[in-house]
């Protein structure tokens, strides 16, 4: 799946991934391909993006994410 995670500031990350987890508003939320479509707010955390053996974090604090066929977006407020 595509993910992309932008901030007002920039672009964090973009490119493959085989599952992301997420803080959302209450609790975390995982997911893989082929997820069916999602929208939640974002909570204060570590967004982990998973490609192969590498994992990938970014700090985020509020926003929200989208998962839109084999799409996921992250725009968070602020990035850490």
């Amino acid at each position: 799946m595509q993910v992309t995670i932008i901030s007002p500031e920039r672009t964090e990350f973009e490119g493959a991934a085989d599952a992301i987890v997420a803080p959302a508003f209450d609790g975390l939320v995982g997911i893989l391909p082929g997820h069916a479509p999602f929208l939640t707010l974002l909570g204060q955390g570590r967004v982990r993006v998973r490609r192969g053996s590498e994992t990938v974090e970014v700090g985020v604090s509020r926003g929200f994410l989208q998962v839109a066929g084999d799409t996921v977006r992250i725009v968070a407020d602020r990035v850490m």
